[in-house]
């Protein structure tokens, strides 16, 4: 890279409240712009892109070709500071062969915790009970509020990558019954987690609590439907913390209502932001948290420095320290 201090390449960074251990990376070594508004439009974004030499992309605008070619001939390096793709035109980057980094390991402890907490949550009922406080409905009794044990119960977990291997490795101290988990193929640590590789259906039928933890792309939309949540227990508990709409979030309300299945915990879903008037906020079975999964400090300055260091090595034209796998 150019020692010459007139000579700094110059990054974008798509959004000026990125972690500032982060920032401070790219200091070191190059000069950088932010869109003046917070968050910034696509729009404000595209028009800084001509002259700079990478970015840092922070949110989920769409990442495709239109931005390749703004930033051509200068740009040498994209980042994001996500896990999830879903938002990005992959099939594009990979036909030009152009350096793209992402942060998927450094937030997996994070989203992990947070599904076990959307499983406790749903399971036995925290919302519905608080809405009982709000309306004084608070009765009591031998057989009131119960919930979902989750000792001696069948975990099943969509996607075992390194999120759902995270969450399985949480599950261990809660004595459960055995975990299944359901992917294009085996995977050897799911051996070592006492996992158990089964096809879907199965999985959704054998399990009391289903965590979804894969990407969104065409074969993943809409994975749990109408057919499929008419699959599982009647006393199951869906948690997703990949993205909405893995889930076809009409027949998942239509669930939740008619008690096809017992509660769901998300941290994801369609639209996001979701309206103040969204049917699954009526919900007393439906514990819903605003994209929470990374949000921990050290989570968020992970994720920064990691696309940091992601971007500067693409720049430099070094292998980056978390590249896309095309």
């Amino acid at each position: 890279m150019a020692s010459d201090k007139n000579c700094r390449p110059k990054i974008l960074v798509t959004n000026k409240e990125t972690p500032e251990e982060g920032l401070k990376i790219l200091r070191e070594k190059c000069d950088i712009i932010f869109p003046e508004s917070v968050p910034a439009t696509r729009d404000e974004i595209l028009k800084l892109i001509p002259g700079v030499d990478g970015i840092l992309w922070v949110g989920h605008y769409a990442l495709n070709g239109e931005v390749l070619d703004t930033g051509m001939p200068t740009l040498k390096s994209i980042s994001t500071m996500s896990a999830g793709m879903d938002y990005v035109d992959i099939a594009e980057f990979k036909r030009r062969n152009f350096p793209l980094g992402f942060t998927p390991s450094v937030l997996s402890d994070a989203v992990a915790d947070e599904a076990i907490g959307l499983m406790i949550a749903a399971g036995r009922r925290f919302h519905e009970g608080r809405l009982k406080i709000d309306r004084s409905e608070w009765s009591g009794g031998p057989q009131w509020m119960l919930g979902q044990d989750i000792k001696a119960k069948t975990i099943g977990i969509i996607g075992f990558g390194e999120i759902g291997q995270t969450i399985a490795k949480r599950l261990s101290g809660f004595n459960v019954k055995r975990i299944l988990y359901s992917g294009r193929k085996p995977k050897p640590e799911g051996d070592k987690l006492r996992a158990k590789f089964v096809p879907q259906s199965e999985l959704l039928r054998e399990s009391d609590y289903v965590f979804i933890s894969i990407p969104l792309n065409n074969s993943t939309r809409h994975l749990i439907n109408e057919t499929t949540l008419k699959e599982m227990k009647r006393s199951a508990v869906l948690i997703n913390v990949a993205r909405g709409e893995i889930v076809d979030q009409d027949a998942l309300v239509a669930a939740l209502k008619n008690g096809t299945i017992f509660a769901a915990g998300l941290d994801v879903m369609t639209p996001e932001p979701l309206p103040a008037d969204s049917q699954l906020l009526k919900l007393p079975n439906a514990v819903i948290v605003p994209h929470l999964g990374s949000a921990t400090r050290r989570t968020r300055d992970d994720m920064a420095v990691l696309a940091a260091f992601n971007v500067l090595a693409g720049i430099e034209g070094s292998p980056m320290m978390s590249p896309y796998p095309y």
